[in-house]
């Protein structure tokens, strides 16, 4: 009951509206700044505390205690510094927190030389009012826990205390009503009393005797004193045997210890006092023997309590300490954390500033601009205050269909990775990069991160190389053209020369030599024409095993009169943008040249399959493969290996593969050659999202 009391009083009392009031002080030399303190951080929570000098603000805390302090760095006098290192110099307010607040010493040296103080904040003028005034709150709101936890524990600690001494002072008065009530009884003749000689026999014993060791008055008379009392207790506090000569020379009115025997041979604790009388010239001795094994068990049991609750006082002192130091441990924690989190601030704060791409993050619900980087502003010629915090229009378009990328659709969907782009910045100048975002979160608030790998010049001097790549290669093919098509006109022009000299008609075998030259140099001419096809492909949603398996009856024929064997293998596999003749085309030149790359008897392994967003088409031969130095030489233009080649069938391959958006990988060795087409998926797609066409 009187528990609940107190633990009421004590609510009522830390609910007191006027104990929620928090001492602030504000220390500056100027009065308007103080002023502008006041202003931000007026409250009826708060009692704002001013001083001008740091000797005002050092007395202020002398005489009240403050949940933060706001100290100015430049003062006359003390200095900011001078003052702070002073302040936590001295034990009872070395744990204020104090924030620096300065309009000149902005430099990283101040600014850590404020921390190395003891300082928790370093703010700059001019400051954010709204900042301010929520770190001050945060202060506060720790002030606050940190006070009110003080004063429970303490509180709690003095009604433990309290309760210890009042249990303390119901033993002692039990043991004082204990006492009291022996001596009533020994003043009643409860105690036995003993008269013997000075030799130790029994003289009398009064009537209490047989209650209390069971023997008759007459069974002890004439019996020596160590017949019920062998045992007492000397100044040294050792038990050893009854001495009649020592007991009655130097304890004489003295309260000795001692050890009583009953006529059962039981033992019990006792105290005994002897008187001196002296009757008829000779030394009488009466004993007064009082049972104390009552008191004996009492005082065992309040020496069990008194060390219970010692242990229980000693183990609330270490939890008291244990959590003491817990606190200071996690008010640490809290500061470090604080230094770790503004470290890692300020690292990603530049590294966001010093990257050379262009970066933004933008707010997914209000489409504003929080930040943009330097590479940003120097690449789109706009200034910083005409983007931050702004519903800022930014045309991003995609390459070649000129397609605007919204922002608003791509937050809605997944994120983009090095898509190619096109802006415009301020002065109409348009540059090309490529596209990434990422969904970022900052102050629980989902933003975007947008970044532009600005690629202009790297694209304009990708143009410069394609064009001049164009060139030699067109030099390169008119020089092959003109080889390879000069010897069948050599031969025709040899022939008809012989006939226009000899005036002679032509015999079939030379007509047909000459025809056979024509169609080499016509076959010539439409194998390049098919190389340097550009013209609009004729691309239809279609299976590519219904395009491949009609024609391997004809490739089972040829191989068949080569006595060779096609094997294939088709899994289904999703529908792609083809050109069916293009396809044919493709197949048929791979497969013809791994039967022809192939002995008699050799299998030729068809397969098609799908892998990873992927469809698969794979040609492989048992030949004796492609040797090294003439790997990196497959595709080119009249390059072959063949007698009668032309040097163009690859070349038309990888034309209708890079037409088709498909990669060529081959893989060859003494076992045979494999040609494996990698067709995307999802190639429409991505043409669509390019704004490319075939």
């Amino acid at each position: 009951m009187k528990y609940s009391i107190q633990n009421k009083n004590f609510i009522e009392k830390t609910n007191n509206p006027d104990s929620e009031v928090i001492n602030i002080l504000m220390v500056d030399d100027l009065k308007e700044n103080l002023v502008a303190l006041e202003a931000v951080l007026s409250s009826t929570s708060y009692r704002l505390v001013t001083a001008r000098s740091g000797e005002e603000a050092l007395k202020c805390i002398l005489k009240q205690d403050f949940a933060v302090i706001l100290l100015d760095v430049q003062m006359p006098g003390l200095n900011g510094f001078e003052t702070a290192k002073l302040i936590k110099a001295r034990k009872k307010s070395k744990n204020i927190p104090i924030i620096f607040i300065t309009a000149i010493s902005q430099d990283m040296e101040h600014v850590l030389h404020g921390y190395a103080v003891g300082a928790i904040d370093y703010i700059f003028k001019p400051f954010n009012p709204e900042t301010l005034k929520q770190k001050v709150a945060q202060f506060v709101k720790i002030y606050k826990s940190h006070t009110e936890s003080l004063k429970r524990t303490e509180w709690k600690k003095s009604i433990e205390l309290e309760e210890v001494n009042h249990k303390l002072n119901r033993t002692t008065v039990d043991l004082y009503k204990t006492e009291t009530l022996s001596k009533v009884i020994g003043e009643t003749l409860l105690d036995t009393i003993v008269t013997f000689d000075e030799s130790g026999i029994i003289l009398s014993v009064n009537p209490i005797v047989r209650k209390m060791f069971g023997y008759k008055s007459e069974e002890l008379v004439g019996k020596h004193l160590a017949v019920i009392l062998p045992v007492i207790k000397q100044d040294s506090d050792l038990m050893i045997s009854l001495s009649i000569h020592s007991i009655t020379k130097s304890s004489i009115g003295k309260i000795l210890e001692g050890v009583a025997l009953r006529k059962d041979q039981n033992r019990f604790p006792v105290d005994i006092q002897i008187g001196k009388a002296t009757i008829e010239n000779s030394p009488l001795f009466v004993c007064t023997i009082r049972d104390v094994t009552e008191r004996k068990e009492i005082e065992k049991i309040k020496n069990q309590q008194f060390n219970f609750l010692k242990k229980v006082v000693e183990e609330r002192t270490l939890d008291l300490l244990s959590t003491n130091e817990k606190l200071k441990a996690e008010i640490k924690e809290r500061k470090k954390v604080a230094d770790d989190l503004f470290v890692s601030h300020e690292r990603t704060k530049k590294i966001f500033d010093a990257s050379p791409c262009l970066m933004a993050i933008r707010s997914v619900s209000s489409g504003r601009f929080i930040d943009v980087n330097k590479a940003w502003l120097k690449s789109t010629a706009y200034e910083y205050e005409n983007v931050k915090d702004q519903v800022f229009d930014w045309g991003l378009f995609t390459c070649n269909e000129g397609k605007k990328v919204e922002f608003a659709d791509l937050e809605s969907n997944e994120t983009l990775s090095n898509l190619k782009v096109t802006y415009q910045s301020k002065d109409g100048e348009i540059r090309c990069g490529l596209l990434s975002t990422e969904f970022i979160d900052i102050q629980g608030e989902a933003c975007s991160l947008i970044l532009v790998n600005d690629i202009t010049e790297r694209e304009n001097l990708e143009k410069e190389m394609l064009r001049l790549d164009r060139l030699n290669l067109i030099g390169e093919m008119a020089a092959g053209i003109a080889h390879e098509i000069r010897n069948p006109m050599t031969t025709v022009h040899g022939f008809l020369q012989m006939w226009k000299i000899n005036d002679q008609s032509l015999s079939l075998e030379i007509v047909n030599i000459m025809l056979d030259e024509l169609n080499r140099a016509n076959s010539i001419i439409k194998e390049f024409l098919t190389l340097a096809k550009n013209k609009a492909t004729d691309k239809t949603e279609q299976s590519l095993n219904g395009i491949i398996e009609p024609i391997l009856p004809l490739l089972n024929a040829e191989a068949n009169l080569a006595g060779k064997s096609v094997q294939h293998h088709f899994e289904p596999c999703p529908e792609l943008l083809l050109d069916e003749k293009e396809i044919r085309q493709l197949f048929l030149n791979l497969a013809l040249n791994g039967l022809e790359a192939m002995d008699h008897g050799g299998t030729l392994t068809v397969k098609t399959y799908s892998e990873e967003k992927k469809v698969i088409l794979e040609v492989r031969d048992c030949g004796k493969g492609i040797k090294p130095d003439i790997l990196d030489k497959i595709g080119t233009p009249f390059f072959t290996t063949k007698e009668n080649g032309t040097g163009l069938g690859l070349a038309v391959c990888y034309s209708i593969a890079d037409r088709h958006q498909a990669k060529i990988k081959v893989q060859t060795g003494n076992e045979g050659t494999s040609f494996s087409i990698y067709f995307n998926c999802d190639s429409d797609k991505k043409q669509c999202l390019n704004g490319e066409k075939q």
